[in-house]
């Protein structure tokens, strides 16, 4: 690795972060910034979801005081998405990208859909009773969700948004701090999958660890300062983009 790639790969890093705590989809400049270095992408995408871990827990370090009250429902949560984590990375490790690559798309426009209409939409719903941890179809959904975080990444974020923005009574900004802890175990979990399994680039980890640590740091001073239309537009905006970004690829 060059000066220049090492340089690359954390500046991508930190982009990744910082758009991984604001809303997810960081993927989408980190893996393609290591295929277009030359990395094979399996080993592309298992060093990427490695490397973004430290900055998914500073991101949620940055959203701390938004986490509070929420342990029960994290720990809940976290199991589903623990197993879906695995069995992502393991469909990863078995499966050919196209078995994915149909659906994806379709999930981002959904969740975009889902956080535009999500205002309308709970007023409409808002005598309905929603459970303190999600119903059902909530944890079904974050369970798919992580499903698909671990077998890839890009945009699970905005799908998580969706998902919890729906079946939680929280402010978006609460709901934004649960889907960074959620989306930070699955990248974990999958890691650790990776590490036993997989080849891992560990250079490749280093740089971007470091890039996506300080990206995290930054990314929820930003997120959290957004008002909540903002931030339901930077969401709409990410999720976009991630598809056109999909589609062309």
């Amino acid at each position: 690795m060059s000066l220049l790639e090492a340089v690359a790969i954390v500046a991508a890093g930190f982009a990744a972060g910082v758009i991984n705590t604001v809303v997810g989809s960081g993927s989408l400049i980190t893996f393609p910034t290591l295929v277009a270095l030359g990395y094979p992408p399996v080993v592309a995408n298992v060093s990427n979801s490695v490397g973004l871990v430290p900055g998914s827990v500073a991101g949620a370090w940055g959203y701390r005081r938004e986490l509070v009250g929420q342990r029960d429902r994290l720990l809940r949560l976290g199991a589903v998405a623990l197993v879906g984590a695995v069995v992502g990375a393991l469909l990863l490790l078995k499966l050919p990208p196209e078995a994915f690559e149909t659906i994806v798309p379709v999930l981002i426009v959904l969740a975009c859909v889902l956080v535009a209409i999500q205002p309308w939409l709970t007023q409409k719903l808002k005598h309905r009773p929603r459970r303190e941890n999600g119903g059902f179809w909530v944890w079904l959904m974050v369970l798919g969700s992580s499903v698909y975080g671990g077998y890839f990444g890009a945009a699970q974020g905005v799908i998580l948004i969706a998902v919890l923005g729906l079946g939680l009574s929280e402010t978006l900004q609460r709901v934004n701090a649960a889907k960074n802890v959620l989306a930070g175990l699955v990248n974990l979990v999958a890691g650790i999958v990776f590490i036993a399994i997989a080849d891992v680039d560990w250079a490749v980890v280093a740089m971007i660890a470091i890039g996506a640590a300080t990206g995290g740091v930054v990314g929820a001073r930003i997120a959290r300062s957004l008002a909540p239309v903002v931030l339901r537009v930077v969401v709409i905006v990410v999720g976009i983009v991630a598809t056109v970004s999909f589609i062309l690829n």
